[in-house]
């Protein structure tokens, strides 16, 4: 009998391993430690908030609200975190829950995950505000750990218009 030397078509991965990572990746978005959660980033990571009349229409032919390569996100967070960014100073305080974390599939080193979350968002002399959505993910495996490909974000609501602008990182 001999014994197969070669890796498996598709990497091993668990449910835990990814609610781990995404729960990781709230913590440092909610505490404004972007250049660290910049560095969970795949070198061809992308970032999409698609309109939400149109959740599933691409982003080329789509007006989203966001669609940034690695290079437009790196840009964001240089823009977000510097003092002159009036709509982030002070820093708006947020808090993420994510939840119903679901494996969708698995695809060589690429794990496509699927998970909900609300995001509250504090600003000063504002009111409470209230993001609610799902992620669709698309993270690759590698020895240093999960590194995100894809990131797309689908809000919930109807109106967008209330929420006030999106000025952190969702």
């Amino acid at each position: 009998m001999s014994v197969s030397t070669s890796l498996p078509a598709d990497v091993a991965v668990t449910r835990a391993e990814v609610e781990d990572f995404l729960y990781h990746e709230a913590a440092l978005l909610d505490d404004w430690r972007l250049k660290e959660w910049e560095a969970l980033l795949a070198d061809d990571a992308t970032y999409y908030v698609p309109p939400n009349d149109d959740l599933e229409g691409d982003y080329k032919s789509t007006l989203y609200i966001i669609s940034d390569d690695r290079e437009r996100i790196h840009q964001r967070i240089i823009r977000v975190l510097d003092p002159n960014c009036h709509a982030e100073f002070p820093r708006s305080r947020l808090c993420r829950l994510v939840t119903n974390v679901r494996i969708m599939g698995v695809k060589g080193d690429l794990v496509t995950v699927a998970a909900n979350f609300v995001c509250y968002r504090y600003r000063r002399y504002q009111r409470e505000f209230v993001y609610v959505g799902s992620y669709r993910n698309v993270l690759r495996k590698t020895d240093e750990g999960f590194r995100i490909k894809e990131r797309r974000v689908l809000l919930a609501a109807h109106e967008l218009g209330q929420l006030g602008s999106v000025s952190f990182i969702l």
